[in-house]
């Protein structure tokens, strides 16, 4: 297998992490997306939409789109599952996955690409009043995973997806210089603890 990314990106870092807690190694294959890379039309015939990361196969099959690479490794290799077992906890497990990444993840993108200098001369639209809300809901879903974390160790119950959605997230808003409130006492624990798992440093 090889995985096509631009590593200093988050989406790129989820599927890493995930492969390293289930210990799949791959070729890695690094795109330049700054210089458009992604844009061309080698890339392009791997992934129409141009992102990364892109996982491609043995048998010449690409696979785009990060949770749709994780339920492909999962069921290439289910131990220690990152999905869930049984229909209940794999429904918790996917309800906490899209939450983060609709509330926290897609909320600090937006605000990267529209609210920063982003890809620059590859992203001349801004909207810095639409990135600045992003940003405020962003930390809005913050603020809710550390009630939540008050409660249980991770976020859908045992170690899963959502949790690594989650670190690369607050990762990415550290980079970003964003900072969430010392307050966020159960959050900020939660972090400490996901960032000193090994996986943490693919």
């Amino acid at each position: 297998m090889k995985l096509y990314e631009h590593s200093p990106f988050p989406n790129p870092r989820r599927v890493r992490v995930f492969m390293a807690e289930k210990g799949i190694d791959c070729q890695r294959v690094e795109i330049d997306l700054p210089a458009g890379e992604h844009r061309g039309e080698d890339f392009k015939a791997k992934n129409p939409l141009a992102g990364v990361p892109v996982l491609e196969l043995s048998d010449g099959t690409h696979i785009a789109e990060t949770q749709a690479i994780c339920h492909y490794l999962e069921a290439i290799q289910p131990e220690p599952p990152l999905l869930g077992r049984g229909a209940k906890e794999k429904a918790v497990v996917e309800m906490w996955q899209r939450r983060i990444e609709q509330n926290l993840f897609e909320r600090l993108a937006t605000y990267f690409h529209l609210a920063t200098p982003g890809l620059g001369a590859l992203e001349p639209h801004r909207n810095q009043d639409h990135g600045e809300y992003c940003k405020a809901q962003a930390l809005r879903m913050m603020e809710l995973l550390d009630r939540e974390l008050a409660a249980r160790e991770f976020i859908a119950g045992d170690y899963s997806v959502a949790d690594i959605t989650a670190l690369c997230a607050l990762d990415f808003a550290q980079a970003l210089d964003l900072e969430w409130p010392a307050s966020f006492v159960n959050l900020n624990a939660w972090h400490e603890r996901l960032s000193q798992r090994p996986s943490a440093a693919a």
